[in-house]
């Protein structure tokens, strides 16, 4: 079987095997996504390249063993000129290292055996100018081409002093080592440039070595493999000049390789239109996703609901085929829930005004008995502010009308931290998946601390918290009954909730963020914030106190099954990924024991 054969009759395999989109919501949140099937096809095309088993031999080509000699024959004139430094003799290439048979005419060596010269930038951080010779670091070069648009510079005279031991020159191979590591760049430019400790440079006889099979050899997973062994350090991994100098490497006969890089160019642009393909459908998926789901919430009446619904629910099986999709479904669930598009009207039942009525009474009595403070009046919520109409029997409310007094917490001095009791004390990084997990860095404070200075921010089971500063914003929990009492860092604001409003339908408006929009945030230095004033008055759609228990409850049930559709989703994903595997890895094996795959 051709390689264009495994690639078109297997197509299948190689798109469906898709790695998910992630999403986040609020603001600051990012999305981003690969093809996990293309990505592994494109590693078995370099694997079959490097192997000889993706294009024929020709019997009449010039071993490699003789371009070999012609490379050593090169560098032996260049040291006697003067122009370059005798190696340190390396190590002779043992069978062990060797992990398969190669063609006839192939043979193995190690990268100095190719090279003139291999070195990395300077050590040291030069002195920047405003304009003058480009300064490179990994950055710069991390997407795999050499690119000026945000390089620092350097004095001409800082160059010419940095180029007697480093000068990369048109034609040359860098390679980051630092951070990224292990991505080949060809130089194609002739602008001269200085380079960070960060890059390496490779230097040969170019005429003799082929850069662009070099590139690619480089890229296999054969040298990735011996990249990745080759770092050192903690953290910031530094691939190390010894262990790039003498990475195994394959050479074929010097026409093959040309042969090699042509096809390879070929079938990578076959992948890339692939890839491209299967994008650009999952793009205009997600937008027909996205303008089926937004006919529910426009809907003017029941009547056009309904129908539009309808028109979902014919085609639900191919609309909600990815976790971003099921991820838009339950976001507009929720939007349906706090619009009152959810669940049916019930004439029957009290309206808000009358529950707000009995929130007002039970507030006034709690002020009357000295358990909470009053708080001032809150403005009228105007028009501006309904950012939809309500069904019959609702009513906005500002969120600190329905509440005890609204506060953020405080941070007390470390040595008033415990970690084995006391009242939990939480901070952001609690709040996980929108609910309170206190497992996750336990942190206790003491009771007397609790009942004086932070006083103030006592929470109670039931209550709700929102985290204030981001990104992202919008993180929020109802605070379980594990403990009587517990409090927060200044990071978190919390609604205490007046009875009987149900603290479930006021965590699921939250949730479903919209708020958000009509907040203006403060902050500096890429952090968002959200005031306790303007928490206060998040103006809120106020369902019935009956409507309010049939919305939590249809929430909870319609939730759930989107996380089963999503377990499925993700379990089919994985399945495909697994295929993915078997196929590379069986057409690997299998042309193993060929002499191509051709």
């Amino acid at each position: 079987m051709s390689i264009e054969q495994l690639i078109t009759e297997h197509l299948d395999i190689w798109t469906a095997a898709d790695t998910e989109k992630k999403s986040g919501r609020g603001r600051g949140s990012a999305t981003s996504g690969n093809v996990y099937g293309i990505k592994k096809l494109r590693e078995l095309i370099l694997e079959l390249a490097v192997m000889g088993k993706l294009v024929p031999q020709d019997p009449n080509d010039e071993p490699a063993s003789e371009l070999l000699k012609r490379i050593q024959a090169e560098k032996a004139k260049l040291i006697a000129e003067g122009k370059i430094k005798k190696d340190k003799p390396l190590a002779p290439i043992t069978e062990d290292e060797k992990p398969f048979e190669l063609p006839v005419g192939w043979e193995w060596a190690r990268l100095a055996d190719l090279t003139t010269k291999i070195t990395d930038g300077t050590h040291h951080t030069p002195t920047y100018v405003d304009s003058g010779i480009p300064f490179l670091s990994v950055k710069d070069m991390s997407s795999g081409i050499i690119d000026f648009s945000s390089t620092r510079f350097i004095s001409l005279d800082e160059h010419e002093q940095l180029s007697k031991r480093c000068n990369p020159e048109l034609g040359d191979l860098l390679l980051t080592k630092v951070g990224t590591t292990g991505i080949p760049v060809i130089v194609d430019t002739p602008i001269p440039f200085s380079i960070f400790v960060s890059v390496a440079l490779i230097k040969a006889p170019w005429e003799l070595v082929n850069v662009d099979y070099l590139r690619l050899l480089i890229t296999s997973p054969l040298v990735k493999r011996q990249s990745a062994e080759g770092t050192e350090g903690i953290g910031n991994k530094n691939l190390v000049l010894r262990k790039i100098e003498v990475f195994l490497l394959i050479i074929p006969p010097s026409n093959e390789q040309h042969r090699i890089v042509a096809k390879v160019d070929e079938l990578m642009a076959l992948c890339d239109q692939l890839e491209n393909q299967h994008n650009n459908a999952a793009e205009a998926h997600e937008k027909l996703v996205a303008y089926l789901l937004g006919t529910l919430t426009q809907s003017q009446n029941a009547e056009d609901f309904n129908a539009n619904w309808q028109r979902i629910a014919e085609h639900f099986d191919t609309l909600f085929t990815t976790e971003t999709s099921i991820d838009e479904l339950k976001q507009t669930l929720l939007q349906l829930a706090v619009m009152g598009k959810l669940v049916p009207q019930d004439p029957n039942d009290e309206p808000a005004s009358e529950l707000l009525k009995r929130i007002q009474a039970e507030k006034a009595k709690l002020i009357a008995e000295g358990k909470i403070k009053k708080d001032k009046p809150l403005a009228a919520i105007s028009d501006e502010e309904k950012p939809f109409d309500l069904p019959v029997g609702w009513e906005w409310v500002r969120m600190g009308d329905i509440c005890r007094p609204i506060s953020s917490g405080s941070t007390p001095s470390a040595e008033n931290f415990k970690y084995d009791d006391g009242v939990p004390f939480l901070k952001v990084y609690n709040i996980r998946n929108q609910e309170i997990d206190f497992s996750y860095k336990m942190q206790f404070i003491d009771k007397m601390l609790h009942d004086s200075k932070l006083k103030r921010s006592t929470i109670y089971p039931n209550d709700v918290v929102m985290n204030i500063v981001g990104p992202p914003l919008g993180k929020v929990a109802i605070i379980p009954d594990a403990y009587p009492e517990w409090n927060c860092n200044q990071a978190i604001v919390f609604f205490g909730l007046i009875n009987p409003i149900n603290s479930y339908y006021i965590l699921n408006f939250l949730k479903e963020g919209s708020f958000l929009k009509g907040i203006e945030l403060i902050g500096t230095a890429g952090q968002d914030n959200i005031s306790v004033t303007k928490s206060k008055n998040i103006p809120v759609s106020i369902p019935p106190i009956n409507e309010q228990h049939r919305i939590v409850a249809k929430v909870d049930e319609l939730m759930a099954i989107c996380d089963q559709l999503k377990t499925r989703i993700n379990e089919a994903n994985e399945l495909q990924r697994k295929i993915a595997d078997v196929v590379t890895y069986a057409s690997y094996f299998y042309s193993k024991s060929q002499s191509n795959i051709l």
